[in-house]
């Protein structure tokens, strides 16, 4: 099944042309048009949002359920044509692609399975006591209410998990609030078929259309146009630190804040402690050779550093990492700008005088190749930049003086989205020591194994203290990431037939 684009914009129902356009850049295959979204456009898209809460954000649970488990069967019949566009302007595999569509239309099943149980509403209630003294306790009842009109900007690295009906469409939709999608200029032909799937769901279950709106295009005013819109009530977004917190001020400094729930960047320190790098040296290097590179480094819980207690060990280690990391070849990244800032970053590194090569190549045009570098405890703790994000295959070692130094490292970290602990029982000790610190600044942390793939499960944190995200705590992952998009109301003495229906 060949998708050819039409390459308008889906504002609550219709498929809108521009005047101005603009290409898709594919890694293969041929090349499509665009509209560009307009400021306009975003006005309108907001004011369906706003009505269409009228009904959607007051429907039962049941109904938002079915209109979930419609888009993932829609998002499913469309299933060989997503791949084949999506491959198109990525360059991600196959493979890659029908695992995470499968994980688009799963997260939003599981959605639908958690709005059914009720248990996110986290109902309470206070019976009356009239004959309370001095004063009666009228009859009070908590729940959670849906926020209103969410808007929601494409990440980059995921076209379809992190996207149009990505996590946060799914956690929105599921909570009661219309979606505004601003779409990932890198793969809009991926995002417009994702729309059809949800404005074909939409039309199915009768939903109002307003409900869904998708806007193409990269210009900066749309972006700063649907953030700023007083009938926007909160932004979800996945990207860059500086592209995400320059979002999060506008949000801060609108007449009315609004949450701004951003997943911005991480380098996901993994600790590797000494008695396990003594026992297994070179299958944790090897490890971490294809943690790292694995999707071209493009994952935003990719492992860029490794601290290790300097010594024979250590050397093991790092010689196993450089072995696993030659053996692999040049990877497409996602888009050009994502490969010219993988390059500038590795320069980065090059123009520093606090690291030294372990294992450098030359990456040109889309492709990168694999990087490793080494420094010291010391030198990194001075040395900011080398704190700061490489997004793709550069990895940095770091050599400490011992276990104990391991935890005044730790402790200069930033705030993480993952942290990892390679440990033997032997080093309980050490890790007992490092937990508490990698607790405070990370929002998952792990013991032998490498933080690459989130599990999409009620129990999964995918956040973390700033600059990792910029609500810490929230996650974007997960059923939980559902209360982004909620808020408590409180009932007092309300007649039941008031209450929202299946909340009481």
């Amino acid at each position: 099944m060949t998708f050819n684009p039409h390459g308008r914009n889906l504002i609550a129902g219709e498929w809108i042309r521009t005047e101005a356009q603009f290409n898709n850049a594919p890694a293969h295959g041929p090349v499509h048009s665009f509209s560009v979204g307009t400021v306009d456009l975003v006005n309108k898209a907001a004011e369906a949002a706003e009505d269409a809460f009228w009904s959607y954000g007051y429907s039962s649970r049941e109904e938002r359920a079915t209109f979930l488990d419609t888009i993932a069967d829609e998002i499913e019949a469309r299933a060989e044509a997503i791949t084949e566009i999506g491959a198109s302007e990525t360059g991600l595999p196959t493979a890659r692609l029908q695992g995470e569509r499968g994980r688009t239309t799963g997260q939003l099943r599981l959605f639908a399975n958690h709005i059914r149980q009720g248990d996110y509403l986290d109902r309470r209630f206070d019976a009356a006591l009239p004959d309370r003294q001095p004063a009666p306790r009228p009859e009070i009842r908590l729940v959670q209410r849906p926020i209103g009109p969410v808007a929601v900007f494409g990440a980059s690295n995921f076209p379809l998990a992190f996207s149009t009906a990505g996590g946060d469409t799914a956690a929105a939709l599921a909570a009661g609030c219309p979606v505004v999608v601003k779409g990932h200029s890198a793969h809009p032909g991926t995002g417009e078929i994702i729309a059809e799937a949800v404005h074909a769901a939409i039309q199915k279950c009768g939903v109002h259309p307003g409900v869904f709106s998708l806007i193409q295009g990269g210009r900066r005013d749309v972006g700063t146009g649907l953030v700023t819109h007083p009938l926007i009530k909160a932004v979800g977004f996945t990207g860059s630190l500086a592209g995400g917190r320059a979002l999060f001020d506008l949000c801060a400094a609108r007449p009315e804040p609004i949450p701004f729930f951003g997943e911005l960047g991480s380098v996901n320190p993994m600790f590797v402690l000494p008695e396990a790098a003594k026992a297994r040296a070179e299958a944790l290097g090897a490890g971490w050779a294809g943690s790292l590179t694995m999707g071209a480094g493009q994952f935003c819980t990719n492992p860029g550093i490794a601290v290790v207690v300097n010594g024979p060990d250590a050397d093991r280690f790092i010689a196993a990492t450089k072995e696993g990391l030659a053996k692999v070849g040049a990877q497409p990244m996602l888009t050009e700008g994502i490969a010219k800032a993988y390059r500038d970053g590795q320069h980065r590194f090059q123009t520093r005088n606090t690291v030294k090569p372990v294992h450098e190549t030359v990456s040109e045009g889309r492709v990168a190749n694999p990087n490793l570098y080494e420094t010291t405890g010391d030198q990194f703790l001075e040395d900011h930049a080398l704190s700061e994000e490489v997004f793709g295959p550069l990895g940095l070692v770091v050599r400490v003086s011992s276990a104990e130094d391991m935890v005044r490292l730790a402790k200069g970290f930033e705030g993480q989205l993952t942290a990892t602990l390679h440990m033997d029982q032997a080093d309980t000790d050490t890790a007992r020591k490092l937990v508490p610190v990698l607790e405070r600044k990370a929002g998952r942390v792990l013991v032998n194994g490498f933080p690459t793939g989130v599990e999409v499960v009620d129990s999964m944190v995918h956040g973390g203290p700033y600059p990792a995200s910029t609500n810490f705590g929230a996650t974007s992952v997960g059923t939980m990431s559902i209360r982004r998009f909620l808020r408590p109301v409180s009932f007092q003495n309300l007649p039941l037939d008031l209450l929202p229906e299946g909340e009481a």
